[in-house]
This record gives C-alpha cells, structure tokens and sequence, in this order.
C-alpha cells in the first residue's frame, strides 16, 4: 500500500491552461478600473497573472480583458512566458470565457478559470484546485459562510437555508477544457444566464468537487475592498 501511495504522487497532472477574465466594467468601484488599480504599489492585474505564471500546475495564460484595456494588459503582462495572448471580451462573462478558451492550446486538458479581480490568491489554492479537478473533472474553492443567509421575496424573509450546508465560491474554478467547452453553449443554446462556470457545468447534470478556499482570496469590488487588500498583504510581510 505505501508503495501505491509513492506512485500515486508522482502521476503527472494533465496539462491545465488558465483564463483570466478581466472584462468586467467595475461600475461599484466609483470610478476607479478594478484590475488596473495599484494594490502593494503593483496593479491588480499584473499581480494576479503572475501567481498562476509561477504555478508548475498552470502551463498557459491567456487573459480576456476590455478592448480599451488590451494595450496596457498587454505591457504589464505580456512579458511572462506563460500568457499566450491578451483579447477582448465579449458582452457576457460565458461569452469571455469561451474566447479565452478557445486560445488554449490544444495540448490543454483542464481550464482553470480565474477572476482577476482576486490578486491574492495563493499558489495553493490554484494547485489545490487543479488537483482536485484533475480526479473529479471539475472543482472550485470554497469556504465556510460566517452569517446566516436570508432567501427574501418582496421585502420579506421566504426562507434561511442551513449555513452548515453553504458555501462562499472562489476562483479559479477548474475543468476538464471540453466539459466546460460544452457546458458553456449548452448554458447559451438554452439561454440560461449562469453567474459562475460552476453553474454551467452544474446545468449539465455534473458534480463539482469543492476544496478549501481562502478567506484572503478576496474579490476586488468597491474601494473597500481595496483598503482590506492592502491590509491582507501587510500580514504576509
């Protein structure tokens, strides 16, 4: 049995390619561009594209981005050997996530799907990901909810789920390339919004393995959540 265990950590993870989406037009950020912001004296952006360039488990980078910001992406990122191009998004998350995918090469078995938005994400988290999605075809990081969550209809309390069984979902969410391939049109063909890329693959009937996230891996919404980066990252100096 131990000799099972040795053979088993050293089977080679399936090739994973990463997209990073960066195309949202940050409209709670009061003006200020969320992946262009600085964070530590360095953009968010650029600080989140290179914790998946120094992944071992990530072999490609492509980052989907506004049209306007395709330029000055492209000269702070540009330069790591993993990013495989810079392109414009499409209207809707599903759309900018299918253009990114479809620039992976054809070797790329897994697609770690990523906000850019979330510069602190550790290395282990992504490889804890990609770990995960690699058994089970499909995986995503998540933690504990702290507060009691209200369903609400008209102003009114419908319903309070069980927080034992809810979960707060990061990213990268990660998958076998072609489940997700298919997931996302059949998600468009049906024209069912989905918020995440976990609920399209959910929508074809599939499972998703969820592992530990981080309470650090925060997503960069309004200008508080700037000042708590800020914070976050004084604590691991």
């Amino acid at each position: 049995m131990a000799v099972t265990g040795k053979i088993r950590k050293l089977l080679p993870l399936r090739p994973c390619g990463a997209v990073i989406v960066a195309a949202g037009n940050a409209s709670r950020m009061g003006g200020i561009d969320k992946v262009m912001a600085l964070l530590g004296g360095e953009p968010v952006i650029a600080r989140t594209v290179r914790t998946f360039q120094e992944c071992d488990c990530i072999s490609e980078i492509v980052i989907v981005t506004r049209e306007d910001l395709v330029a000055p992406v492209s000269s702070l990122c540009g330069g790591y050997s993993k990013v495989q191009a810079v392109i414009t998004g499409g209207s809707t998350r599903q759309e900018s996530v299918k253009r990114g995918l479809s620039l992976l090469s054809g070797r790329m078995q897994l697609a770690a799907v990523h906000d850019a938005a979330r510069p602190l994400v550790t290395p282990a988290v992504i490889d804890r990901t990609v770990r995960a999605a690699h058994s089970h075809h499909a995986a995503a990081p998540a933690i504990a909810v702290k507060d009691t969550i209200k369903e609400v209809a008209g102003g009114f309390v419908r319903s309070t789920p069980d927080r034992a069984y809810l979960r707060a979902v990061q990213t990268p969410q990660v998958f076998d390339i072609d489940i997700l391939k298919v997931a996302l049109k059949k998600a468009e063909d049906d024209g069912i919004a989905v918020t995440d890329d976990c609920s399209a693959v959910e929508y074809l009937g599939m499972s998703v393995k969820i592992v530990e996230g981080d309470e650090r891996n925060i997503k960069i919404t309004t200008p508080m959540d700037l000042k708590l980066g800020e914070m976050l990252l004084e604590e691991r100096t």
